[in-house]
């Protein structure tokens, strides 16, 4: 197996800084002049960056984006799965147009027919009756944790360790070296001891989540699909049947967050792997860029929490914000679901992923390289250990800053973007064969440079 020289790594990322410092004078000279920003920046995880300074946005159309020094990049991040949907999707900005233009009303706390239409095609999708809006999925966890709560009687929520479903309290919760219960590294300011509010289990293994379930707190069990934040970690066969039969024999209920899932297909995980939860939380891309979320409730468990008359559903349960649901974000849904991300796209998106999937298999095999690579669908994130990780443990200890920021610099200087905190490479209705082309031909290089054999 090919092996990869620290020094020469190390050689290698300083001069891609350099390069990146020389090719980017306005976004060094914008991120040093932020003096009144939380870190220099709008929000802390554009601090995520391999070089000195993120990269700053100028603008983007589908697949590309360009930033104010006039740099190109086709981008395979698309907003960490926020602009799915491709940038500016011409029909999800004529609704936006169209509405702010001729309608008016970006916000108004009054219900608009397009949310219906909206209700009905998630239903569609994803199987779930009874649809509400928030403005972000971490919004949309937060409350369906508080129902799943409220009509279970239990007060604790059930994770994967090292699962992603944004910044939701309970769910910072991982399985530690020793095997047990922690709170994440680095967890800002928790509430409460996340042991008091939750439990963990690490991904497909259905014998540490039948103990934890075991002890007939758990409310309900939060999952992604797959891993998706630490590294996809795909589930092994059976694993989901197993999730479903153990929440339902210990009287839990189970909640699936698609938000980075709905790669997977047109109805996400849940449509192509023939799951049955009881509830869905997804966000992000549904909005064509606009912030939204959305929770998608069983008919039984909707008719449950509307037959309680002790509970406030109208006042309390606003906790998606006043901005929730408005028109504005409701007539993007509705033409990102309608026109953009449809059956025909993802065909496609799935279709330039597997490309990609299949030729980094062909680089790793060509260079020897102990990597492994995983696709969700239209997503697909290359790992620096084979096989892949099984769980999110094993993901997180398989992760190599060093070497995921030199990758990352070396692609940016040579205008390809992936997703700033992993490898992860997401593919949108208008990214073609030639864009997928790109890329290995610039990791292809990398990886000559990398292990000496040419530049």
């Amino acid at each position: 197996m090919a092996e990869i020289d620290r020094n020469r790594l190390e050689e290698l990322f300083t001069r891609e800084r350099d390069e990146f410092e020389r090719t980017h004078p306005k976004s060094k000279a914008a991120y040093a002049s932020a003096e009144h920003l939380f870190g220099r920046v709008p929000m802390t995880w554009m601090n995520k960056k391999a070089g000195s300074f993120p990269v700053y946005f100028q603008s983007a159309r589908g697949n590309q984006i360009r930033d104010i020094d006039g740099n190109e990049y086709i981008d395979f991040a698309l907003g960490d799965t926020g602009a799915m949907a491709g940038h500016s999707a011409p029909e999800v900005a004529a609704a936006i147009v169209r509405h702010v233009s001729e309608q008016g009303g970006l916000t108004t706390m009054l219900p608009t027919e397009d949310a219906e239409w909206v209700g009905a095609e998630l239903t569609r999708r994803f199987g779930m009756d009874r649809w509400s809006f928030a403005l972000t999925a971490t919004d949309a966890n937060r409350w369906v944790i508080r129902l799943v709560r409220a009509l279970t009687g239990r007060s604790k929520i059930l994770f994967h360790s090292y699962c992603y479903h944004g910044s939701v309290d309970e769910s910072l919760i991982v399985v530690g070296p020793s095997g047990d219960s922690m709170s994440r590294p680095g967890n800002v300011g928790e509430p409460v001891d996340v042991l008091e509010t939750s439990r963990v289990a690490e991904f497909n293994d259905l014998e540490a989540l039948e103990h934890e379930l075991a002890h007939g707190d758990v409310a309900a069990v939060l999952i992604e699909p797959a891993l998706t934040n630490i590294g996809i970690v795909l589930p092994e066969e059976g694993y989901h049947e197993g999730v479903r039969a153990l929440t339902r024999k210990y009287g839990a209920l189970l909640i699936i967050d698609e938000t980075h899932t709905f790669s997977a297909g047109y109805g996400g995980a849940t449509r192509a792997w023939n799951l049955e939860p009881d509830i869905v939380v997804i966000g992000k891309s549904i909005g064509g860029g606009i912030p939204t979320g959305a929770y998608g409730l069983s008919a039984d468990f909707a008719a449950q929490a509307l037959a309680r008359d002790d509970l406030d559903l109208v006042d309390m349960g606003g906790v998606g914000g006043t901005l929730a649901g408005n028109p504005l974000s409701v007539a993007a849904m509705r033409a990102t679901l309608e026109h953009v991300l449809t059956e025909s796209a993802f065909e496609h998106m799935i279709a330039m992923c597997t490309l990609f999937t299949e030729g980094m298999n062909v680089l790793f095999d060509r260079y020897d390289l102990p990597w492994s690579i995983a696709q969700l669908g239209a997503r697909c994130e290359y790992r620096f250990v084979s096989p892949e990780p099984r769980n999110g443990g094993e993901s997180n200890a398989a992760a190599d800053g060093e070497l995921e920021d030199f990758l990352h610099l070396y692609l940016a200087n040579r205008g390809i973007m992936l997703t700033p905190f992993h490898n992860m490479a997401l593919m949108c209705p208008t990214t073609t064969v030639e864009d997928v082309a790109a890329h290995h031909l610039v990791f292809e290089h990398a990886v000559k440079e990398l292990l000496g054999t040419s530049a």
